[in-house]
């Protein structure tokens, strides 16, 4: 019987110290969370201000990461962050991320900037699991500078393999195409937000 009672106090003295140990590490875990949540967001959007620098310079006197939005794309299914540029009031320019599922390696994620004429000035690549050498060539200068000044609505924004003025990146043809792919996602965003189209 002795014995018996001296189990079960050992059982309820083992449940109360790991029911304690459970408690303080929650609660640390909660106090770390909420300690480094701030900087870990202020870091995301440090780099998110940065890669739309990139695609259109830092000539604006508002903050265009800030000032983001969500604009719907043509066919209504998805929404595309869309930032805006604004000097004293106008807006100079606009980012725009956008995406292609057609990669040679699944999702390719870049951000492309357009002047207020619905030119392209550049893009900067997010995110890609393209082949290193290869397919990651879409990244470099020789690719990119031929975008710069087009605007994607017409028949020639298509590499030269599909009747278009774009060279693609030897042996990475489907890599190319995703990124035409992209950018023709983002112009369409581009324009649906310059004819007021559905956004938040």
């Amino acid at each position: 019987m002795v014995k018996q009672k001296t189990r079960q106090d050992s059982l309820i003295r083992m449940v109360i110290a790991l029911t304690l140990i459970t408690s303080i590490s929650a609660l640390i875990l909660s106090w770390v969370h909420e300690q480094t949540k701030v900087p870990i967001e202020q870091a995301q959007n440090n780099e998110e201000l940065k890669a739309i620098e990139a695609v259109i310079g830092n000539d604006f006197d508002n903050n265009p990461y800030q000032d983001r939005m969500k604009i719907s794309t043509s066919h209504g299914k998805d929404k595309l962050d869309l930032y805006i540029g604004r000097k004293d009031n106008k807006i100079k320019a606009i980012a725009i991320k956008t995406y292609s599922n057609q990669a040679f390696g699944g999702r390719l994620e870049l951000i492309v900037g357009f002047n207020i004429l619905g030119q392209i000035k550049t893009y900067k690549i997010l995110k890609s699991n393209e082949t290193p050498g290869l397919g990651s060539k879409v990244s470099e200068e020789k690719f990119k500078s031929q975008f710069s000044g087009l605007r994607p609505r017409t028949s020639s924004f298509r590499l030269t393999k599909d009747g278009g003025d774009i060279d693609g990146v030897t042996a990475a043809t489907i890599s190319s195409r995703a990124v035409i792919d992209a950018i023709n996602r983002a112009y369409k965003a581009y324009q649906r937000f310059r004819s007021g189209g559905k956004y938040e």
